[in-house]
């Protein structure tokens, strides 16, 4: 168990290696929520076999790779093609009939690690035949995890998970329609990904890059303090057209953020939300 002066001196090695890392690299994990942050060092710390935070800090600072590694572990990387299918479900009933209004429709998943949910997104689209007037935009913090979405590659042996999740999600069609297999990996259609753009963008220290029909930020915020959570959400609502959709997690909420007289839940139980002014 330890002491409060081992305590005290972790703290001050996290508060150490966050600023540096922001002053050398400008990636702030400053507000990070601070449990998670330290679970996530302490479990690189265990890979790199290293026995303190400064230790961490000093190969951090020195070495870019091992900075890449360092990305790869605090990122979310989590996710699933149709990942919670009801909200896709609820999604095809509630969002997408306003959609149709639109003469064209610009998504964006932040935080979209490997691509997943972009990639359902795009099926999901056209099957509504939305996807010819759609444009998404997948970013995450990750450059490894973007490498790899603009790929379109999946391992096969995910595909039965995937597949269950599509047909609940309401899929029309054969979920092996939406993919070629080779080998051991599958790789979504062409077709499907070249409506999809992939870029780096930090929700932390970045601003916002264009305007929305939809934004999916989903299980990113509850990693983040309430300071960031803040910050973030701003940077939501300062992204989105009125009458614009804000997608969350289910853990998630506009609630009790300086926002929320400013949108309307459509769904409570996939948190997703409609900016009215």
């Amino acid at each position: 168990m330890q002491s409060n002066k081992q305590a005290q001196r972790e703290e001050i090695e996290v508060d150490l290696l966050c600023e540096g890392i922001f002053r050398h690299y400008g990636f702030d994990f400053r507000q990070y929520a601070r449990g998670s942050l330290k679970r996530r060092i302490k479990n690189l710390m265990d890979l790199e076999g290293l026995a303190t935070i400064s230790a961490l800090q000093e190969l951090v600072l020195h070495d870019k790779q091992m900075m890449e590694r360092f990305i790869l572990n605090l990122s979310i990387n989590v996710t699933a093609m149709f990942r919670d299918p009801g909200m896709f479900a609820a999604f095809r009933k509630e969002v997408v009939p306003l959609l149709k209004t639109y003469p064209s429709i610009r998504i964006w998943h932040a935080g979209c690690a490997s691509g997943e949910e972009a990639f359902s997104m795009a099926i999901l689209l056209e099957e509504e035949g939305l996807l010819g007037k759609s444009k998404i935009y997948a970013t995450d913090i990750n450059e490894v995890m973007i490498k790899k979405a603009k790929t379109g590659i999946f391992p096969m042996e995910v595909v039965p998970e995937y597949t269950g999740n599509y047909q609940k999600a309401g899929g029309s069609q054969s979920f092996s329609h939406y993919y070629t297999a080779k080998y051991d990996y599958a790789r979504l259609r062409p077709e499907l990904l070249k409506h999809i753009v992939f870029s780096k963008h930090n929700l932390v220290t970045d601003h916002s890059f264009n305007e929305f029909n939809v934004i999916f930020c989903r299980n990113v915020m509850i990693y983040f303090n309430s300071q960031l959570q803040s910050q973030v959400h701003q940077l939501m609502y300062d992204s989105l057209y009125r009458f614009g959709i804000l997608v969350l997690g289910t853990k998630e909420s506009v609630q009790f953020t300086g926002q929320q007289a400013s949108y309307k839940e459509l769904d409570h139980t996939f948190r997703i939300y409609q900016r009215c002014s």
